[in-house]
């Protein structure tokens, strides 16, 4: 007996529009959430930096503060124990709420940045809003004594152009990362460690954070710190980072001329 198969086309058609769209959808929710730009800013493209010179064995550890007081220390103390510096984000909310801290981060020579005043989206909000912003983070800082704070993340990392160029505007480099193991998620220490460790790079910024949501960040930093030390890389501060770049860059112009 001959079978006979009715194809419905309208479905078909239905198919090749909804999987390519969710296919792309995936995607970009993806993108999203991992995105970070490739290069620092110049005169004609201005950028986010998300990694340092790969020519130096070196990473900077990095942490975002926005909430909370009980799980910077035990990383402070971590850092210190294992004579490294690293850099922190901290919001100027959290830096009006927590200034002893804040002196402590300082005092043990760690870099601090900004995550701008509140911890709020900039893309999600006009640009004149991310300015007031931006002006208010300035002002607390410079009342705290930290007039000298020239480093930005935005919140969630959320960028575009028009951001960034405000942020230089107001003498601002705006940092992002190289290496992101959501460790706010707490997925569980052996991840947190397996991501960074498996992903090292020369010059990588590595993203944590230091607010009480997370709970495996110091444990994972028993593990993180002594095998990064192991392959021999140095541990810089943002700043250090930028010098690096910097100096590497003025030196291939100077062969170029």
């Amino acid at each position: 007996m001959r079978r006979l198969y009715i194809v419905d086309i309208k479905k078909q058609k239905k198919a090749f529009i909804i999987i390519p769209i969710s296919l792309f959808v995936a995607l970009f929710l993806y993108l999203e959430s991992n995105y970070t730009p490739t290069v620092f800013s110049n005169q004609e493209n201005p950028r986010a930096l998300n990694s340092g010179n790969t020519e130096y064995a070196s990473v900077a550890l990095t942490f975002n503060i926005s909430h909370g007081n009980e799980k910077v220390l035990p990383i402070l103390n971590r850092l210190k124990s294992e004579e490294i510096r690293a850099t922190f984000f901290v919001s100027g909310e959290w830096a009006e709420r927590h200034p002893d801290i804040l002196e402590k981060i300082a005092e043990e020579n760690h870099e601090i940045g900004m995550l701008g005043y509140q911890y709020k989206s900039y893309v999600d909000q006009e640009i004149e809003q991310v300015r007031k912003d931006l002006n208010k983070a300035r002002d607390i800082f410079n009342k705290l004594g930290y007039s000298d704070v020239y480093l930005l993340r935005a919140p969630n990392g959320h960028l575009n152009e028009e951001v960034i160029q405000l942020a230089e505007n107001h003498g601002l480099k705006v940092i992002q990362w190289s290496i992101n193991p959501n460790d706010w998620k707490n997925p569980g220490t052996d991840k947190i460690s397996k991501h960074i460790l498996d992903n090292l790079s020369n010059g990588d910024i590595i993203l944590l954070h230091a607010s009480d949501a997370v709970k495996q960040t110091e444990k994972a930093l028993q593990q993180v710190i002594p095998s990064i030390k192991q392959k021999k890389k140095d541990f810089l501060t943002i700043s250090e980072l930028i010098t690096l770049s910097e100096t590497k860059n003025e030196e291939l112009k100077s062969k170029n001329k």
